[in-house]
C-alpha cells in the first residue's frame, strides 16, 4: 500500500509571537501593539525577536520614529491576518448563530441619515438575518472583534480589507433658512463669517474657504466646540444656532424639506469617501456577500 501519512510541516513558532506579531503589523508601531495586546513594549519587542529567529530574518526595518516591513514581513504578514480572520470566523461559528446575525459598524451619521433609512429593504428581502448596528468613529479590528463589516471615512486602502466605495465624503456649508434670512440672505461664500460657525476647528473650513477665494477669516480664533458627528451640527444648524459644513449625500432629505439650505454650489473634496470594508478572506461568506450586493445596488439607485 502507499504510505499516506500526511506530510511532515514545519514546526510554528509561539502563537504569542505570532500574535504580537500581526498586532505591530497592522499598526507599524511597538508601542500601539503593545497597548492593545495589554503588555510592555518591551515584552512585545522581545516576541517580535523571537519570531525574527525563528525565521532566520528581520521582519521590521526599526527607524527612528517609525518602523516599516521588510520583504520577509511582508509576506507573512498578510497570511498572518487572513489565518486569525479564518480562526475568527470559526469562534463565532462554534458559538452558534453567526449565520443569522450580521454585525455592521459604522459612524454615527452614515448610520442615523443613510442606513437606518435603507435598511428596511434589506432586512424584508433577508427575514431570516438580524441586523445589529454599532455606531462607533474608531477603526475596527476584525481578527478580536465579532463584527462582519464596517462603513467607514476614508481613502479606502486598508491592507487585508476589501473596499467598496459607497459615498463621496464632500463637504459644503449649510444653515437654516431662518438664520440666513436674519442677515437679509446669505449673497456670498463671505456673507457666512457674519454667522455663527459650528465647529470652525474642522479642517474643512478651511479648506472650503479657499476655494471660495474667502481670505482672512481667522477661524481659528472663533469661539466654537466640536460635537464629533455631522449628525449633530446638522441638527445644531436647523435650530439656527449657526452654519454646519456637511455631505450632501447625507442630508438629501433636510435640503428638500426645506430644514437646511445649500446657499453656494461650491463643494470641497479632500479624496475621501464613506466605504464598505471587510476581511478579503470573508469576501464569500454568504451573509457578507448578501449585505454587500444590497447596499451596492441601494447606493446606485439613490
Amino acid at each position: 500500500m502507499p504510505d499516506l501519512k500526511p506530510p511532515q510541516l514545519a514546526p510554528l513558532p509561539p502563537l504569542q509571537a505570532i500574535r504580537v506579531f500581526e498586532a505591530v503589523a497592522r499598526h507599524l508601531s511597538f508601542t500601539k501593539a503593545a497597548q492593545e495586546l495589554g503588555m510592555t513594549q518591551a515584552a512585545a519587542s522581545y516576541q517580535i525577536k523571537v519570531l525574527e529567529e525563528r525565521v532566520g530574518a528581520p521582519l521590521f526595518l526599526r527607524r527612528p520614529k517609525q518602523i516599516e516591513l521588510t520583504e520577509p514581513g511582508q509576506r507573512l504578514a498578510p497570511a498572518v491576518s487572513e489565518a486569525f480572520s479564518i480562526l475568527g470566523q470559526a469562534y463565532a461559528a462554534a458559538r452558534g448563530g453567526a449565520d443569522g446575525l450580521l454585525c455592521v459598524t459604522t459612524v454615527l451619521t452614515f448610520a442615523s441619515n443613510w442606513l437606518a433609512q435603507h435598511l428596511g429593504s434589506f432586512q424584508l428581502a433577508h427575514p431570516a438575518l438580524a441586523v445589529r448596528l454599532d455606531t462607533s468613529a474608531r477603526l475596527t479590528d476584525f481578527a478580536r472583534e465579532d463584527v462582519d463589516l464596517a462603513i467607514r471615512s476614508g481613502a479606502g486602502k486598508w491592507p487585508g480589507l476589501e473596499a467598496h466605495k459607497l459615498l463621496d465624503a464632500d463637504f459644503t456649508p449649510m444653515l437654516s433658512p431662518k438664520l440666513a434670512a436674519s442677515i437679509g440672505g446669505v449673497k456670498e461664500p463671505a456673507d457666512l463669517l457674519r454667522l455663527p460657525i459650528l465647529d470652525p476647528g474642522d479642517i474643512w473650513w478651511s479648506q472650503w474657504f479657499e476655494a471660495a477665494g474667502v481670505t482672512g477669516h481667522d477661524l481659528a480664533k472663533r469661539p466654537g466646540s466640536s460635537m464629533g458627528a455631522q449628525a449633530y451640527e446638522a441638527n445644531a444648524a436647523m435650530a439656527g444656532h449657526g452654519v454646519a459644513i456637511l455631505t450632501r449625500a447625507l442630508f438629501k432629505n433636510e435640503i428638500a424639506d426645506g430644514r437646511l439650505i445649500q446657499p453656494f454650489d461650491l463643494v470641497g473634496d479632500d479624496g475621501h469617501a464613506y466605504w464598505l470594508v471587510y476581511p478579503t478572506a470573508r469576501r464569500n461568506v454568504p451573509k457578507i456577500r448578501a449585505f454587500r450586493d444590497w447596499i451596492l445596488a441601494e447606493i446606485a439607485c439613490a
